[in-house]
């Protein structure tokens, strides 16, 4: 099920948003969950408890804006979909910044608002699998098929990512290793580094190289069972021959 939230300050505005919302679910025959927040700081309470799939977020509010609020919302949560809803089109460009799904201009209208909700839903059933977090501070998402390789320093844990970023929190190997190596494309392969296999680029004895130019060190008890795994991979994932 979609779960959607909508941000903004105008009772007017919630309302008509949250109207066209109803409307949608009726005439496309779908089922999703809406909430509906007048503040970015009563938004972000909320989601440091709990997920949603899109954003409708307005752009121009007292207090934190809703840039400044989806900046935020990224450092934690870099799956939902972000709609930008405003009166004036000169932060379009900043959008693009917080990664936003898109930039509409008010008024909401059903011929603005309704081929964006189909292409989301669309999208929403090739989801990818995300990993969740339970931080003190809140819920942490991480897109899984997204890790290149997942790396512990001391009581650090570092996800490293395909587009080279990394997010650090404090844990062990061993909190995430069983929620990884279940998946047919991850595999430990050192005592401190569990690799996704879809981004091997190459490996030899002692070293494996990933695709963004890592270097990822291989245990060597491990070898012969890391070699044998990547290569039933390829020949079930790649179709090798």
């Amino acid at each position: 099920m979609l779960k959607i939230a909508i941000c903004d300050d105008e009772l007017k505005e919630l309302t008509q948003i949250f109207n066209l919302l109803n409307q949608y679910k009726t005439e496309k025959n779908v089922v999703f969950k809406c909430d509906a927040f007048s503040s970015a700081v009563e938004l972000l309470d909320t989601m440091s408890r709990q997920t949603y799939d899109v954003l409708l977020l307005d752009v121009l509010m007292p207090g934190m804006n809703g840039l400044t609020t989806a900046h935020e919302i990224r450092g934690f949560d870099p799956a939902v979909k972000i709609i930008f809803l405003t009166s004036s089109p000169e932060y379009a460009v900043e959008s693009y910044s917080v990664n936003a799904h898109y930039y509409l201009l008010k008024p909401c209208t059903t011929e603005k608002l309704f081929p964006v909700l189909d292409k989301i839903i669309i999208e929403k059933n090739r989801t990818e699998e995300m990993l969740n977090i339970h931080l003190p501070s809140g819920l942490l998402r991480l897109p899984i098929g997204k890790i290149e390789f997942l790396e512990v320093c001391g009581k650090k844990l570092m996800f490293h990512f395909n587009d080279g970023n990394i997010k650090e929190i404090r844990g062990s190997i061993s909190e995430f290793e069983d929620k990884l190596v279940c998946k047919e494309n991850f595999l430990k392969v050192h005592r401190s580094f569990i690799i996704n296999m879809e981004y091997i680029q190459s490996l030899n004895v002692r070293e494996l190289t990933t695709l963004s130019g890592q270097i990822v060190p291989i245990s060597r008890l491990l070898h012969n069972e890391v070699k044998e795994a990547y290569m039933q991979f390829l020949f079930l994932e790649k179709g090798v021959e």
